[in-house]
């Protein structure tokens, strides 16, 4: 048993059986939550499996290009302290063109080992990992999300090593726009 067991709130998130009394949702564990577009992304998102094209600028689910920038999709993971459970964020990164079209060839080769690349989340996050972050793309397997590592001593490489408490991440969905806190309190 872990400490976050005494809090109702977290048995009720885990709780696939739990139904909100306010409007009927239910969530069975953590959400993960990803970006439909970089921030500076001007245009309409696609529909799942779509792609966008306005003129030369593209979106894809995991690619992106807008003028001479160009940006892929990331993965970053937050541990939930006192859990043995991690919330999933799929933020966009910005990286170099070279370092793009590099990306691109390992992927069509097959290449697994790990790269670094150096790229600046294209995504703000909100309190309490709030603002934009530079860091690493760890680049591996073609069919895995490259890995965003925020450069040390950053409140995001804190948050990414150390976890986040329980109130913290109900404060991070909250700042991407899904506020669990109501539907979590087993109150109407």
């Amino acid at each position: 048993m872990n400490l976050l067991d005494l809090d109702a709130r977290w048995r009720r998130l885990n709780d696939p059986d739990y139904v909100c009394p306010c409007c009927g949702r239910s969530f069975g564990g953590l959400i993960d939550i990803g970006f439909g577009a970089p921030d500076d992304w001007p245009f309409a998102e696609p529909e799942a499996g779509d792609v966008v094209a306005e003129g030369e600028d593209k979106l894809s689910s995991e690619l992106c290009r807008l003028g001479a920038r160009r940006f892929l999709r990331a993965h970053l993971a937050f541990p939930v302290r006192g859990a043995e459970d991690a919330v999933h964020l799929a933020p966009w990164a910005e990286v170099a063109p070279e370092d793009f079209y590099e990306a691109l060839d390992r992927i069509e080769a097959g290449e697994s080992a790990e790269r670094s690349i150096p790229a600046t989340l294209a995504n703000i996050l909100p309190a309490p990992v709030p603002g934009l972050f530079t860091g690493n793309l760890i680049l591996g397997a073609p069919d895995t999300r490259p890995r965003f590592a925020p450069d040390p001593g950053s409140v995001l490489a804190e948050a990414a090593s150390g976890g986040l408490s329980f109130d913290a991440l109900l404060d991070l969905y909250a700042g991407l726009g899904e506020d669990l806190r109501p539907h979590l309190t087993g109150q109407a």
